[in-house]
């Protein structure tokens, strides 16, 4: 039994990087996972593969996030898989994961671009929480990926730190509309995480590793599972008490 067991979650973006690792994490401690993707079937099948090898059950569900009718379909066709899982047919944990990370100064950032990273990183995630509400349950959890990038100024991902600025209030402002049906709401804020979206400027480029390194006070790269395990921590009924706050899981980095 895990510390989830009964539960349902859905994980946006879970395919990869952070999502991935929350996605296996929140299936070990006994949650049925949905796995959401917007492109790559393959890689979102090997997720629920790898759930479902541990002994966990989960399920995907595809949308392309930014684009129209994005959350009416997500939400389709979770609740058709849900249903064919058993007979709950709501959700307990909502991690809004799923974002994009343009890079540019602002001298270099298009409108086309601007637009694109808050429909996909800010949009989204406000109307999968309104229209998921009426399917989550009481003393449910709502945990949404920020970034280090609303704390250290990042100046060639200026727009994407705007938006994780933008989830943060989200955040904060939830929790407080939210908190009396006993529904937490946190972000984790990460650092540089060795991930897909990171690799081509920083695997196999020892210098890029060894800076990204030296900007966390524990002197490495962040992983996966450092953001997934406070994901799963915020999860499960150890943090009740914590709701509306951003959790820095940076490893220290420019303190």
């Amino acid at each position: 039994m895990g510390s989830l067991t009964g539960k349902t979650a859905l994980v946006t973006g879970g395919s990869r990087g952070i999502g991935r690792a929350s996605a296996e994490r929140l299936g070990r401690e006994g949650a049925l996972v949905a796995v959401h993707y917007g492109r790559n079937t393959a890689a979102a099948d090997d997720v629920t593969a790898a759930i479902r090898a541990a002994g966990g059950a989960a399920f995907t569900v595809r949308a392309e996030l930014g684009t129209s009718g994005d959350v009416e379909t997500l939400w389709a066709e979770f609740d058709r898989q849900v249903l064919e899982h058993g007979d709950n047919a709501g959700l307990d944990i909502l991690v809004n994961n799923a974002g994009i990370t343009p890079r540019g100064h602002i001298e270099e950032t298009t409108p086309e671009a601007f637009d694109e990273v808050f429909a996909v990183n800010v949009r989204a995630p406000f109307f999968l929480v309104q229209q998921g509400l009426k399917r989550l349950r009481d003393g449910g959890r709502i945990i949404n990926v920020s970034s280090g990038a609303t704390r250290i100024a990042l100046t060639d991902i200026i727009a994407y730190g705007m938006t994780k600025g933008a989830i943060d209030t989200f955040t904060l402002t939830l929790a407080k509309a939210l908190g009396h049906r006993g529904i937490t709401v946190n972000s984790v804020a990460p650092g540089i995480i060795d991930t897909d979206m990171n690799a081509s400027w920083l695997r196999g480029n020892d210098t890029a590793e060894q800076s990204a390194a030296e900007l966390s006070a524990l002197g490495r790269v962040g992983r996966p599972a450092d953001v997934a395990d406070v994901v799963a921590f915020l999860a499960c009924d150890d943090s009740r008490w914590v709701t509306g706050q951003v959790i820095d899981a940076t490893g220290g980095s420019q303190l």
